[in-house]
């Protein structure tokens, strides 16, 4: 059974920073790449950061010079530095991945809160 896990989040004043991890665990036949997505209050799910098997990122543009998104085995992180009130959501690690007759699999982590306020 694959999991995903997130830690980090928390309460940080603005201009601050936090690192968010996230680790899988379980069998996964093959992991196409790895994202950040947040949700704050009354708005939609919208990606953050994204890194490909490759090494290949990309940010949405409100974060660009910010963030930084990396991975290692099984386990991706997000470093936020210079944070803002408007950066206040959940947090949701995904993992796309395929499977052994290359299905599209999701996976998601169940979020941590990221509240930027003074």
């Amino acid at each position: 059974q694959v999991q995903v896990v997130e830690s980090g989040g928390g309460l940080v004043q603005p201009g601050g920073s936090l690192r968010l991890s996230c680790r899988v665990s379980g069998t996964i036949f093959s992991i196409n790449g790895m994202d950040w997505y947040r949700q704050a209050p009354g708005k939609q799910r919208e990606l953050v950061a994204g890194i490909t098997g490759g090494g290949s990122t990309n940010y949405a543009d409100s974060v660009k010079g910010r963030f930084t998104i990396s991975n290692a085995k099984n386990t991706v992180s997000l470093q936020m530095n210079s944070l803002k009130p408007e950066d206040t959501a959940v947090y949701y690690c995904h993992i796309q991945s395929r499977g052994s007759n290359w299905e599209v699999i999701d996976y998601w982590g169940q979020g941590t809160q990221v509240t930027v306020s003074s």
